[in-house]
């Protein structure tokens, strides 16, 4: 019986190191970049780094990633000056491109579209608007420079905070325990194949303290909360607008008005705010725009951001 449990220890240890072995030869899973907090308060990625995003559990989406010296994924550096034209996009993980290859990202198809145009990717995953409107603020002397900002908003995410604050959540990542976790690589690979997410969740109903049971809530109380939260996104975007700044000649704001309430809509209309709607042309798109184990943008959904950014600038410009 013992020799039988050593040979069970020792063949399940053989086992896992060469499950181990086998997701670093064919890279099942994707590097982590590390993120920081600079001295100006912005968290971004540490600067020159590079590696590879995977999706899916068959490496559904292999891509190369590259931070630059300002901390983005982006194919050039940012050096902005006053006798070029630029436009900068500001955004979240859809703006930071892990999903696809960081030379064929937004910014390079754009580029390919206008020669002699400079674009600048500030993508960061979890950037909300207060993230994005703290991070100009802060960089206002290279901002200053960019001719056009274009600022990927989600009503029901990037506004749920009237102010900017470092998100403790993200940063926790960073904690030498997390460290320590990323390095093994079989562990990274079942946790985003979401292996562990049965079990996380029959232990946390195991050992909660109380059960909560399902109720109905009355469709009058969920549309009086829904009413609620619109309004008072409406008012951290008021607020996040004033306290950090707005140029309203040069912001454009890139948004799916098809799931965009009608009244923050019409609130941008009437005070003049500028947008770009997406919503309609990825609609009419007869090949899907997403990926498919992964939500984001595929490679059609940014050629067709990047036709109609174009053709905002064509259209300003005069090109």
């Amino acid at each position: 019986m013992k020799k039988l449990v050593l040979k069970i220890l020792l063949y399940s240890v053989l086992l896992v190191i060469s499950l181990e072995v086998l997701v670093r030869v064919f890279h099942l899973t994707k590097d982590y970049p590390v993120r920081y907090v600079d001295t100006y308060g912005v968290e971004k990625w540490m600067p020159n780094q590079s590696g590879f995003s995977v999706t899916g559990n068959r490496r559904q989406n292999f891509s190369e990633y590259h931070i630059n010296t300002s901390g983005y994924n982006s194919y050039r550096e940012f050096n902005p000056t006053q006798d070029k034209v630029e436009l900068a996009l500001v955004g979240d993980s859809f703006i930071e491109g892990f999903h696809q290859n960081y030379y064929n990202s937004i910014g390079a198809k754009i580029e390919n579209q206008l020669k002699g145009i400079e674009v600048y990717e500030y993508g960061y995953a979890g950037y909300d608007l207060a993230d994005q409107l703290h991070l100009i603020k802060q960089y206002k002397a290279q901002f200053d420079f960019i001719d056009y900002v274009f600022l990927g908003i989600k009503f029901e995410n990037d506004l749920t905070r009237g102010e900017y604050h470092v998100v403790q959540d993200r940063m926790i990542f960073e904690s030498p325990a997390y460290k320590a976790l990323r390095q093994i690589k079989l562990v990274v690979y079942l946790q985003h194949i979401g292996f562990f997410d049965v079990p996380r969740a029959f232990a946390q109903n195991l050992f909660s303290e109380e059960q909560q049971s399902v109720s109905l809530i009355h469709p009058d109380k969920e549309k009086k909360r829904y009413n609620e939260l619109e309004t008072e996104y409406i008012a951290n975007f008021e607020s996040l607008v004033t306290n950090y700044g707005y140029d309203k000649n040069r912001f454009v704001l890139l948004l799916d008005a098809s799931i965009t309430p009608p009244t923050f809509l019409n609130y941008l209309d009437i005070h003049k705010f500028k947008f770009i709607d997406f919503g309609e042309a990825f609609k009419k798109s007869k090949t899907p725009t997403t990926l498919i184990y992964d939500k984001h943008w595929n490679n059609n959904a940014r050629n067709i951001i990047s036709k109609l950014i174009s053709n905002y600038i064509i259209k300003h410009e005069q090109l």
